[in-house]
């Protein structure tokens, strides 16, 4: 049995360099969003900063990840304007993590962190709606592998940070002997801040000092990414040549202006809908729209504001509710909780790339989202067992890793391609991540350590629910659609028969 069937081969065939490239653009967007965490100790003592100070970078780059997010879809009016934009924001990433080792105060990390944010941001909305468009029906397998790299490339920057992590105080005071901070103390740091975003509590008790001789080597991680990020404009620059987009390849007309005249005429209006956040707000365009168009909208962000709410939430905390009692487990087996759940995320999403083509977005949404209220609850049943958090953090990532992508497909397909779905979608998801962080930390720090699988529980409930209430109102969408366009038929049969 084939695993992909020869139409889908064949559009894979038909726009593989510009698929290949979005894809590659996810890759520098997950190598950016995870290597914070386990630098952040050692970009403490470049800065010479305190930690309270630091984790204000966390937030700068979350607040301009959903700027950028929300702001994405003006840059998709044209290809050339698409492509360009991709090319600037993954070669901003390159020349970020290039200054990042010459950023010696705090404030300016935040801008340089702030700068990758926004280009993020506007990665994550523009890699989705080119996919989209171009795809549309098909687009639910390639969604899933868009989002896979995401994954890959968290995977990957970790990697390459951690052999120039400081083993101790990367900042040496007067008298470094009595006053440097233990191995495994900024270990447990470390993994304490391995969820970007995540709140630092109970920080006073260990001595990292702001003055001193620096010693870290982190500087060299921070290059090697950059270096390693550099083939991905690379290919963005080599997709415009291929279309004819650059001056240097203008004696030619532009290869896809035929197909986006094409695309623009079969679509209706799926050009004009794609714009920012607030075009999509736009009044004049919006009228006439059925209640039960802006409910698809409002009910398809609420979702992916609770699941990615929950991912940033468990990566941010699971290390935290992991050394914390009942558990009280060591500093260094918690620390591999974050990393066994983002490579269980990224294999989830690979797994599904081939189930998203033999099932539909509603069926792997109601499994995605039923498994997560099974593994959050089993949680919660065994709560005093290590090797169950072990267990359930695997399958959690696998079961939650395709919520985005199906959500996503399945949105566009119901509204058929014309809205403003995909960048409402990404932008409530962006906020979500950023929202839910800061939430559930603040009930962990009042109500204790139980509270984190709690909270996380009672989300995936909510979660689940409104994707029931998304299923009933599409089933009034599609009804209201086919009466307005009967209505319209019986308008013009008069007519016709007179003439």
């Amino acid at each position: 049995m084939k695993l992909l069937d020869e139409r889908i081969c064949s559009l894979f065939k038909r726009h593989w360099q510009q698929t290949l490239t979005y894809w590659s653009v996810f890759f520098s967007f997950g190598l950016c969003i995870a290597f914070l965490g386990p630098t952040i100790l050692d970009l403490r003592c470049q800065t010479q900063s305190t930690l309270q100070q630091i984790t204000w970078v966390f937030f700068s780059q979350q607040f301009a990840l959903l700027v950028g997010s929300s702001l994405g879809g003006l840059f998709k009016k044209t290809l050339l304007l698409s492509l360009s934009t991709l090319f600037s924001s993954t070669l901003i990433i390159s020349l970020v993590f290039a200054i990042i080792p010459t950023c010696h105060h705090v404030a300016l990390l935040s801008v340089a962190m702030a700068i990758a944010g926004l280009a993020m941001g506007v990665i994550d909305t523009i890699a989705n709606l080119q996919l989209v468009k171009l795809y549309q029906k098909d687009s639910a397998v390639f969604l899933q592998a868009l989002h896979f790299f995401i994954g890959l490339g968290a995977l990957v920057s970790p990697l390459v940070a951690d052999p120039f992590l400081a083993e101790d105080s990367c900042v040496l005071g007067a008298n470094c002997t009595a006053n440097s901070s233990s191995s495994s103390d900024l270990n447990h740091l470390r993994s304490s801040l391995a969820g970007h975003g995540a709140r630092v509590n109970n920080i006073s008790q260990y001595p990292l000092h702001t003055e001193g001789v620096v010693i870290t080597r982190v500087s060299y991680a921070f290059w090697i990414m950059a270096l390693i990020n550099l083939p991905v404009p690379a290919a963005v620059l080599t997709l415009m040549y291929h279309e004819r987009l650059l001056p240097c390849s203008s004696t030619s007309p532009p290869l896809l202006n035929r197909e986006s005249v094409s695309s623009v005429s079969s679509a209706g209006d799926s050009g004009q809908g794609h714009g920012s956040l607030f075009h999509c707000c736009n009044l004049a365009k919006l009228r006439g729209r059925p209640a039960t168009f802006f409910i698809l909208h409002a009910l398809g962000g609420a979702i992916l504001f609770i699941t990615d709410g929950i991912i940033g939430s468990y990566a941010g905390f699971v290390y935290t509710y992991a050394v914390s009692p009942p558990l009280l487990m060591g500093h260094k087996t918690a620390g591999c909780l974050d990393s066994i759940f983002w490579a269980s995320i990224t294999v989830g999403r690979l797994a599904f790339i081939y189930l998203s083509y033999r099932y539909t977005s509603p069926r792997l949404l109601t499994i995605s989202l039923v498994g997560v209220i099974l593994v959050q609850c089993l949680l919660l049943i065994f709560y005093s067992s290590c090797v169950f958090l072990f267990i359930g953090t695997c399958v959690l990532g696998l079961f939650i890793s395709s919520v985005f992508p199906s959500m996503l497909a399945f949105t566009e397909d119901i509204l058929d391609y014309k809205g403003c779905a995909t960048t409402v979608l990404v932008t409530s998801a962006s906020t979500g991540e950023m929202v839910l962080q800061l939430l559930v930390g603040s009930v962990m720090h009042s109500q204790g350590s139980y509270s984190f699988l709690l909270c996380c529980t009672i989300a995936s409930f909510i979660g689940f629910c409104l994707f029931l209430l998304l299923l009933y109102v599409r089933h009034r969408h599609t009804h209201s659609c086919t009466d307005s366009c009967e209505n319209t038929d019986m308008k013009e049969r008069p007519q016709t028969g007179g003439s």
